[in-house]
């Protein structure tokens, strides 16, 4: 990877709205940032299901597709298998202290309140808690449950940002693009990434 800008790890879970994650590592790219991607079975199931993208099977050759998809430098992503132990998402020694679960499951909310670590994505997402980094979690599920609402408050409260996938409508979106970019753009706001994918209220 490059070092032309902090990296970035990113997840991709099974919620509906895998559209969301693609949007999100587009932009990173663009911007320049490494990215560690990590996308759960389910979520390449969702892809497939929504976006038509088929992935292949092995980390590297998802990584080439989705470069090119993009039109981006390759170096700049790394993408990660479920139980890659030794990439540097797993240590505080090596992680990037910024981190964006996108589209975010409850299951995945969950597993990360709870600690569990089972696979890559909560462990990686362990450590950006520990190291009081910035994780984001971009929720898409409705409605809300106690115990969805209670893993909510709990992360929260250790300093993770819960942002359901709730695009507004005051910018008069005439496309699905428009509303996905919403959402996409609260999340670079709250991982301190620069863009210009909408204006911001009260400017021109």
């Amino acid at each position: 990877m490059t070092a032309s800008a902090e990296p970035i790890s990113l997840a991709i879970t099974g919620a509906s709205g895998g559209i969301y994650g693609l949007r999100l590592l587009q932009c990173l790219l663009a911007a320049g940032h490494p990215v560690y991607l990590m996308i759960s079975e389910a979520g390449r199931l969702v892809l497939k299901m929504e976006e038509d993208l088929a992935l292949p099977a092995r980390a590297p050759e998802t990584a080439t597709r989705l470069s090119e998809r993009f039109g981006t430098d390759p170096a700049l992503l790394r993408a990660l298998g479920p139980k890659e132990w030794t990439a540097p998402v797993a240590s505080g020694s090596g992680a990037p202290k910024r981190m964006a679960v996108c589209p975010c499951t409850t299951g995945s909310l969950s597993r990360i309140a709870a600690g569990t670590s089972d696979g890559l994505i909560e462990r990686a997402a362990d450590v950006v808690l520990k190291e009081r980094g910035r994780l984001v979690l971009v929720v898409r599920e409705t409605p809300l449950s106690e115990i969805h609402l209670e893993n909510m408050l709990r992360l929260s409260r250790m300093g993770a940002v819960v942002l359901p996938a709730n695009p507004g409508f005051y910018h008069r979106p005439d496309s699905v693009s428009e509303l996905v970019d919403f959402v996409v753009a609260r999340t670079l706001d709250q991982l301190g990434i620069e863009h210009t994918l909408m204006a911001r209220w009260g400017r021109e």
